[in-house]
């Protein structure tokens, strides 16, 4: 059958051959009545995991009432208790919310806030970070050349920095953060001066690049020359946010407080909603109708985003990530002693890549398409990410996931690994899910 024939743009590629007939909790089921575990959330959207009861239960209620009340013209009940909820989470300076629908579109009203209200041009981004696909936020992204190619020029005023990823430059944490700040002091003294200089926009953990975690060192380090200069600090939480990795927000592993936060994806379990949370004071500093778009903030998604919250909070979802997350490494770190294609683990909690190298150590894309591909044969599924071609295999499970389902997972994968590169079968593989 020709794969196009629902009439789908071509450059729209599954990762997975699956047509979902239906998906609960951890689960997919598949219109050929397959079962897949899901460890990609619909790329770590799915927090709750799949039409969880109390998310639909309250969307279901809201379309009932309203489903839509555009923002600029009224308010509804659901965007004013959600403002609360999400300001109640944020550092103590920041007490206001603007939403939108999906995380670039929070980052282009980040640049935009940062610009008019500094009165300043630049933004220094940093090398590796994923900040979305339209223009303004694509300006800033340097994950893949992908998402780059072929748009250019871009955005102008964006500057990039380099992020201290040990890995590639082979340093410890503190010698890849002294590095990645001396760089940086450089820019800020011959390319972006801090009387030009608007914001730093950073992924405290990264995401396309490969789960790629900064460190307190580095983080700290921005902080200091932020508030040394008057320079905005602004944490893109898009994909690390809504307690991924093991706490509410990736910044909080470092000890540092951002001026502003953009989030979406794990906000509202699969409804389009993300937000831009930042003081009441610098968001009045910013121009009448900077702010605005016809969907944001919609009643339903807002609804949904609620019962996201107390699902998190109540079922202690976070405390989960971060027990579920340190048994996941630990499982993967034992598998990585037999596997030496697995070159890498970076990440934290439940947001873990394992970076695949061929014989030589260098990263192999193509393995990465196999390992999804024998995964989703044995009933997983799973994603990649990562400059090389897609040589990061991602683990982003809802934040629900059992120790019985990690270790289920890991064994399947351990398994894809053999399948894909030859080896020996481990006795332990377990293939049920």
């Amino acid at each position: 059958m020709n794969d196009n024939v629902h009439h789908l743009s071509p450059l729209l590629r599954q990762s997975s051959d699956i047509l979902v007939e239906s998906a609960q909790g951890m689960y997919v089921y598949s219109e050929d009545g397959g079962k897949y575990m899901d460890f990609a959330s619909g790329i770590g959207v799915l927090s709750t995991g799949h039409c969880h009861p109390r998310v639909v239960e309250a969307a279901k209620d809201q379309i009932d009432r309203v489903v839509h009340a555009q923002y600029a013209i009224m308010k509804h009940q659901p965007i004013l208790d959600l403002s609360d909820r999400i300001v109640e989470l944020m550092p103590d300076a920041i007490d206001s919310v603007f939403f939108s629908n999906a995380g670039t579109e929070a980052v282009e009203a980040s640049i935009r806030l940062a610009r008019q209200a500094t009165g300043k041009p630049n933004i220094i981004a940093f090398r590796g970070c994923f900040h979305g696909r339209t223009m303004g936020s694509l300006a800033t992204t340097s994950s893949s050349a992908a998402v780059r190619q072929g748009v250019q020029p871009l955005m102008g005023g964006v500057v990039t920095a380099p992020f201290p990823d040990t890995n590639w430059y082979n340093m410890s944490e503190d010698e890849a953060a002294d590095f990645a700040l001396r760089e940086l002091d450089y820019i800020l003294q011959v390319q972006s001066v801090p009387m030009e200089t608007a914001a730093m926009l950073i992924e405290p953990i990264q995401g396309e690049a490969g789960y790629i975690p900064g460190n307190t060192r580095f983080m700290q380090g921005l902080q200091e020359r932020c508030n040394k200069h008057g320079i905005l600090l602004i944490m893109d939480e898009v994909q690390s946010g809504n307690g991924r990795t093991g706490l509410m927000w990736g910044y909080e592993h470092f000890g540092v407080e951002p001026d502003v936060v953009v989030s979406a994806k794990g906000v509202a379990s699969g409804f389009q909603l993300s937000f831009m949370a930042a003081p009441a004071e610098l968001m009045s500093r910013a121009l009448p109708g900077s702010q605005g778009g016809t969907y944001g903030g919609n009643a339903v998604a807002c609804a949904a985003g609620l019962a996201t919250l107390d699902v998190i909070r109540d079922e202690k979802l976070v405390e989960n990530a971060a027990d579920r997350g340190a048994q996941l490494r630990a499982r993967l770190e034992d598998v990585q002693s037999r596997h030496p294609e697995i070159g890498n683990i970076t990440g934290r909690g439940l947001m873990i890549g394992t970076h695949l190298v061929d014989a030589h150590g260098k990263p192999d894309g193509d393995r990465g398409a196999k390992m999804l591909k024998a995964c989703e044969h044995r009933g997983l599924l799973m994603i990649r990410c990562g400059p090389w071609g897609g040589n990061v295999v991602r683990w982003i499970p809802p934040l629900i996931v059992s120790a019985e389902e990690i270790d289920w997972a890991v064994d399947q994968f351990e398994a894809a690994l053999v399948e894909t590169g030859g080896g020996e079968q481990p006795a332990a593989i377990r293939n049920t899910g």
